[in-house]
């Protein structure tokens, strides 16, 4: 019997080979933060995916949190990843980018004029951050962002929508998720505004769904994705408080007939609440269109989730990284190739475009 993760999917536009995702990754390995022939390549490995996701990519300078990671706010940057969208249709792929602003998890190294980073309020994240110069050093207090700024953000995402038209790309997908600055604006930690932008829950996902329309706008909602992840502890994000903010977004979404809600789930071992499971589920229910699910899955578990409908399709991230052929291995039934978490991030070829195939 064929395994549910080989089998087609109608998502949005598209019609996918298969509900094998590969997720959206930062492997920090774009100089100038212009896309390459070795991203391209990269990218062209794996284009047997239903689809690629590629990593998450700046809609600004101001939007940037690492050192050597992709924009896609110049000509250059266009150029570049028209290289890498050449090179995957060329492998029968198809390949959405994620549109990202990182907010609060930036350093004042990767902004504009040296400033600071900017987010809904001036909290300062838990933890370290690199800088320009590799350097890991301790977050910093971000400035509020006026009034006025948010729709310069609003307008900028719109102008990365146009952008990716321009580089080829088949699709685009938000990122509200992992704590950066769409979801920071969403949760009560990090956003104490008291103007439109805050306060109730309306306010608080204003920039979400103002960004939101503009991509549906350029695109059509059939060609854009949006990430969520309402459980994740990654970047100092978790806030149960929020949990009627997610339950406002998913019901709102399903309003939009996207192309997919890629969802990414909670870590049982990462948080001490019991009724966690129960409310993702109900959080999961409320969405009726297409589900990528993500976060860790083994592909047994992948498997799973799929048979019973609990996703459409899952997105895998490590395992995309040291398998390039990951759905000819699941068909096959192969065994997976390691990851080396060493090369995870920065570099060159070594842990990034020099991992085996199953033929070869």
């Amino acid at each position: 019997m064929e395994n549910t993760l080989l089998t087609g999917l109608n998502l949005g536009a598209y019609q996918l080979k298969n509900r094998i995702i590969m997720a959206p990754l930062t492997r920090m390995r774009s100089k100038d933060m212009i896309p390459n022939s070795m991203n391209a390549e990269y990218y062209a490995q794996r284009a047997s995916a239903g689809l690629i996701i590629t990593e998450a990519t700046q809609i600004t300078q101001q939007g940037q949190g690492y050192p050597m990671t992709p924009g896609i706010y110049s000509a250059a940057q266009i150029d570049g990843w028209k290289k890498v969208t050449d090179a995957v249709h060329e492998k029968g792929g198809l390949i959405f980018t994620q549109l990202w602003h990182v907010g609060r998890m930036s350093h004042s190294s990767h902004q504009p004029d040296y400033g600071l980073p900017v987010a809904p309020s001036a909290v300062k994240p838990a933890g370290k951050t690199f800088t320009s110069e590799w350097n890991m050093v301790p977050f910093e207090t971000p400035r509020a962002l006026e009034l006025a700024e948010i729709t310069g953000i609003v307008n900028d995402y719109e102008k990365a929508a146009i952008n990716a038209k321009a580089a080829g790309f088949d699709g685009i997908e938000l990122h509200a998720a992992n704590g950066y600055l769409i979801q920071q604006f969403l949760q009560d930690k990090t956003n104490l505004r008291q103007d439109e932008y805050g306060g109730n829950i309306a306010n608080k996902s204003r920039l979400l769904f103002e960004v939101l329309d503009k991509l549906v706008a350029v695109w059509g909602a059939d060609k854009v994705g949006i990430r969520l992840s309402p459980f994740g502890t990654t970047n100092d994000s978790f806030d149960p408080d929020s949990y009627p903010a997610f339950v406002y977004v998913v019901k709102e979404l399903a309003k939009y007939n996207l192309a997919y809600l890629h969802m990414i789930r909670h870590r049982a071992e990462e948080l001490t609440d019991e009724l966690v499971a129960e409310k993702e589920q109900a959080l999961w229910n409320l969405y009726p269109g297409t589900m990528i699910a993500a976060d860790g899955f083994t592909i047994e578990q992948a498997t799973a989730y799929v048979q019973t409908g609990k996703a459409s399709a899952i997105a895998f991230g490590r395992y995309y990284i040291s398998n390039p052929d990951l759905a000819e291995r699941i068909a096959a039934n192969a065994e997976l190739n390691h990851y080396d978490r060493e090369t995870f991030y920065g570099g060159n070829e070594k842990g990034y475009t020099d991992y085996t195939f199953i033929n070869s």
